[in-house]
């Protein structure tokens, strides 16, 4: 059997030892004769399963005390609108979210907060059509702004924040709000120097259907009165995330993911991991004529690559060669074209091998 490798930039692939030990504990969790799938998200069994998650993303992120963590539902593009819902009522009516536009991500994090309040685009890549992150020293702030946008990995464009932006150098006095759907848990970050991080689950931690939110606490309990009470953030902290239902399997499985990532030896050893397989691959990209990566070097991420074939006429052909070498979902997004592999978190390094392996054997047939 063909050794299947799925590159989705999410739902994305999760590692093989937490399906694993899903599929075992399917019908029966811990001997509680019950799945969890149908267990009470208010007993027992299933509280401490999500005290466990948000205890082992606590120490994964060395998460501070005065941030609370929320399992929220809606994903990423959700929470672009629970966002300035929250946090627009922190300054005089109508308040101002600046945001650094950095492609396809904060595109739509723009026309949500359109909504609730006014947007002033600080910078924008996309002039050199988000191939970077716009240069600090361009960044036009307003000076009273209720928060600052940033996405730190945009998963379509393939671009990410090499850098830490600093409150008071950045960003004046604005908290910083980051959207790390896709990166979160890949590196080591300093949550201190945020103000809110959130990500939806499907990509480094988890199915579809959760979302997570790291909230600084003074930030709570400045919700606009149209924010629904479900994604009202002080609500749900006061709540422990039970204010309604969560979505209860998807944190199980994420819990499971968090104990792989502490079995792996914690963010700073997948980090390593992660940039050495981002280098094969950037490497190789960087070094033919028969593919191309578009992104500044200094701004590529390390888990989406987008690239492209020189010759464009070939790329049905690429994707069902690819398909048929166990090769998976490596088309690009339908708004920037070309081809995209995802190598998330578990994503082993073999299989990045077996695509490069197969690039190049793609690349020689048709050369």
């Amino acid at each position: 059997m063909t050794t299947i490798f799925n590159f989705s930039a999410g739902p994305a692939v999760l590692p093989k030892e937490v399906l694993q030990q899903a599929a075992a504990e399917m019908l029966d969790w811990h001997g509680s004769g019950m799945s969890v799938m149908e267990m009470s998200h208010r007993g027992a069994e299933f509280m401490s399963i999500i005290a466990a998650a948000q205890s082992d993303l606590r120490e994964l992120l060395a998460v501070p005390e005065n941030y609370k963590i929320l399992f929220l539902q809606g994903g990423g593009l959700g929470e672009n609108a629970i966002v300035p819902m929250n946090l627009m009522g922190r300054k005089p009516q109508p308040a101002t979210a600046d945001f650094i536009h950095t492609g396809s991500w904060t595109g739509k994090s723009i026309k949500e907060a359109q909504k609730y309040g006014k947007v002033n685009i600080a910078a924008s890549a996309e002039s050199i059509g988000f191939t970077a992150v716009p240069a600090r020293d361009s960044w036009k702030l307003s000076k009273d702004a209720a928060y600052v946008h940033l996405c730190t990995n945009e998963t379509i464009d393939g671009v990410e924040y090499q850098f830490t932006p600093e409150v008071g150098f950045d960003t004046g006095d604005a908290p910083i709000v980051a959207d790390m759907s896709s990166h979160i848990l890949s590196r080591v970050i300093d949550v201190s120097k945020y103000g809110v991080i959130f990500g939806g689950a499907q990509k480094n931690i988890g199915p579809a259907g959760l979302t997570i939110v790291i909230v600084r606490e003074d930030l709570l309990g400045h919700a606009l009165p149209c924010c629904p009470s479900a994604f009202d953030w002080k609500i749900v902290a006061d709540n422990d995330s039970m204010y309604n239902t969560p979505p209860t399997y998807a944190i199980y499985i994420a819990g499971l993911v968090f104990q792989w990532l502490k079995r792996q030896g914690g963010v700073a050893a997948i980090e390593q991991k992660n940039i050495a397989k981002a280098k094969l691959l950037y490497d190789y990209l960087d070094a033919t004529d028969f593919y191309e990566n578009r992104i500044a070097k200094d701004c590529r991420s390390r888990m989406n690559v987008p690239f492209y074939l020189k010759n464009e006429a070939l790329n049905a052909e690429f994707l069902a060669a690819a398909k048929a070498r166990g090769l998976l979902q490596l088309k690009g997004h339908k708004s920037v074209g070309g081809m995209r592999a995802s190598i998330y978190n578990a994503m082993p390094i073999e299989g990045v091998q077996a695509l490069l392996a197969f690039m190049q054997d793609f690349a020689q047939q048709n050369s």
